[in-house]
This record gives C-alpha cells, sequence and structure tokens, in this order.
C-alpha cells in the first residue's frame, strides 16, 4: 500500500490510499474553497448520562446531487470535485461539514472506489483489503489526536438509511468520549469478568460456535453469526477468532482473510429478499476499544452489519417502544434471519 497525504482548497487533509507503489498524486484541488466554518458542540445530557453532537453547520451540507455532481467522484476536466484526482483507489477526507470538529472531535470520508455505480460489494478482494488497510491506518493517526477518545469506522447503504450521496462510501468518527453502546459493552464485560473469570466476548463466540443455529458462516479467522438478542431483522456479528482490541491489532492471516468473508456476507444481504428487489439498505460499524480505559484489554473487536428492511417492501421503523425507551422488538427470530443467510450462499 503506498499512502500520500496532501490538502484540498480550504487546508482540509485529503489522503489517497493506492495498491501500487508508483502511483504519483499530485493533482492540485483548484476550486476557490472559504476556510471550513463549523458550529460543532458535544453537550451532556444530565439525564441520560450522555453525549449529543450540536451541528447546525450541517443544514447546508449536499443533498442528493445528480451522478454528474458528485463530489465523491473524481475530478474531470470542466468539473472538479473534493477529489482532485481523475482517478483514485481508496481517498479520504475530512469532511465539510462535520458533526465533530476541533477539540469536539473528527469526521472523515472514506471513499472506497472512483467508481460511482459500484458499491462495497462489487469491490475485489483485493480493493476491499485496501479499504482494510485505509480503516486501519485512519485509527492509528486518530488514536494519536489528543482530543479523540473513540475511533468509529462505518457505512451507511442505501436511501432508506438516509444516505445523501450516491457514491460508495462510508464514514470515520473520532469521539471525544466513549459512545453509550461502548460504555454498556465494557459494563457488561467487566461485569461478566467479575462474576465468571472469563471475556465476555469470547465465551459469547464461543455459545454461539457451539450451538450453531445463528452462524452465518465461518472461516479459518474469522466467524459470523446472528446474535442470539438480535435488536434488527437481520443483523450479523463479524468477529475474528482471535480477540483485539481494535484493527491495528489484527495479525496478517485475519487481514488475508478479511475481504472473502466479509465480501460474502455483503454479496448474501443483496439476495435476503430474492430476485428483483433493489439493494439491501445497510449499516455496517466496526466497534473498536476505546483508548486509555479501563477493561480495554476485555474488549473485543467486531463488525455489526444490519439491515432496517424486515421484508419485501417494509421497513423497521424506531418507533415508540424503540425510540421512546430503547426497547427493541424484532419481527424477525434470529435463527430464521441465520437459516435465510445461509440459504441465499448458493443463490
Amino acid at each position: 500500500m503506498k499512502k500520500t497525504v496532501t490538502t484540498l482548497a480550504d487546508g482540509r487533509e485529503l489522503i489517497y490510499y493506492d495498491s501500487r507503489d508508483d502511483v504519483v498524486r499530485d493533482a492540485v484541488d483548484g476550486r476557490p474553497l472559504d476556510p471550513v466554518s463549523t458550529s460543532s458542540e458535544v453537550r451532556r445530557d444530565p439525564l441520560l448520562g450522555d453525549s449529543v453532537a450540536i451541528a447546525s453547520h450541517r443544514q447546508g451540507r449536499i443533498y442528493h446531487p445528480p451522478a454528474d455532481e458528485c463530489p465523491l467522484c473524481p475530478s474531470r476536466e470542466g468539473r472538479q470535485s473534493e477529489i482532485p484526482e481523475p482517478d483514485y483507489d481508496v481517498a479520504v477526507f475530512e469532511n465539510r461539514f462535520p458533526s465533530l470538529a476541533g477539540d469536539s472531535g473528527r469526521c472523515e470520508v472514506v471513499c472506497f472506489t472512483s467508481d460511482h455505480n459500484a458499491s462495497f460489494a462489487d469491490l475485489t478482494e483485493e480493493q476491499a483489503g485496501l479499504v482494510l488497510e485505509a480503516w486501519t491506518d485512519r485509527t492509528a493517526e486518530l488514536a494519536e489526536l489528543p482530543q479523540v477518545t473513540q475511533v468509529f469506522c462505518f457505512e451507511n447503504r442505501g436511501a432508506e438509511i438516509g444516505v445523501t450521496l450516491g457514491h460508495p462510501h462510508g464514514q470515520i468518527y473520532g469521539y471525544p468520549f466513549v459512545t453509550p453502546r461502548t460504555e454498556l459493552m465494557l459494563r457488561s464485560a467487566a461485569a461478566h469478568r467479575a462474576e465468571t473469570g472469563g471475556n465476555l466476548f469470547d465465551d459469547v463466540v464461543a455459545r454461539e460456535e457451539a450451538d450453531g443455529s445463528r452462524i452465518v458462516l465461518a472461516g479459518e479467522h474469522w466467524v459470523a453469526f446472528v446474535p442470539y438478542a438480535a435488536h434488527w431483522p437481520y443483523e450479523v456479528h463479524l468477529y475474528p477468532r482471535h480477540r483485539v482490541a481494535d484493527l491495528r491489532q489484527l495479525d496478517e492471516a485475519a487481514r488475508t482473510e478479511f475481504p472473502q468473508v466479509y465480501l460474502e456476507l455483503l454479496r448474501r444481504f443483496d439476495r435476503i429478499f430474492g430476485p428483483g428487489e433493489p439493494p439491501t439498505p445497510y449499516i455496517s460499524a466496526w466497534h473498536q476499544a476505546p483508548f486509555g480505559v479501563e477493561g480495554r484489554e476485555d474488549f473485543a473487536l467486531h463488525l455489526e452489519l444490519f439491515t432496517i428492511r424486515r421484508t419485501s417492501g417494509k421497513l423497521k421503523f424506531l418507533a415508540g417502544s424503540e425510540s421512546g425507551m430503547s426497547v427493541f422488538i424484532n419481527d424477525v427470530p434470529p435463527e430464521t434471519a441465520a437459516q435465510r443467510l445461509r440459504e441465499v450462499a448458493s443463490e
């Protein structure tokens, strides 16, 4: 992998990740951009104890532009985008409309490919492996920033999720605090350690493998399953068999196998609801241990992949119980979801 760091016209950082070492990235961003001005702040909720990012400047962000004006495509003659080069493998840049900025953290955009009409599932194993290297490198870089406590790499896919740019891309958030979901996991892991002396994540994976009914696919270095208490209609958790705290700690064998397993999962997701259905909307979320917190060594890196589509033409809405009380009601039994995801392997 070759990494090239440059800046955009308004001073934001742009990083190219290339699979070839002889690629030269020297295109200049010629747009007349004003310096980025944000109003982002983090406010603590005294009742729940969690944090909310207030970012009113995001109201002006680009919203469903036509394909020929996509800001994530490479720059072309007469049309300049966020990426000055006429082509690229993987590109990462600071978000122009960040939810978190300055002392409140950092937000980045990850463009998986220069092909506007592709999706992550269309990538080759080499391309997916390069994205993994980019995620890992960004985790390492953001870990060095004093204002970042936790790094979150994720992809929102599909208009139903709220995606406003159709180009295949994801995001990386550098939070200045430990996120609520991670706090809950750390608390559960600590309680499990105190009660049993074992590691919660290891025991969950072992239980799923022993049961087998919710296993979707298993490789030598990764295992994917629908969790016993899945919140979403179709939800898969992907764990490396050797527990690590974050992406930086994955060994070479796990890195090599990841694209095979992950691409297969994404392709199965697109086949869940049968032929003729539009691409399945999903959220793909890496859970990594925060930095400098008690219990970090007990945390397990894993990826959670889920869709809000519960059946053909119908979405799972977060209504009263879910939004008002954070109590999920799942219409699809996890065992049924796992069976369907195994069935579509050969379709």
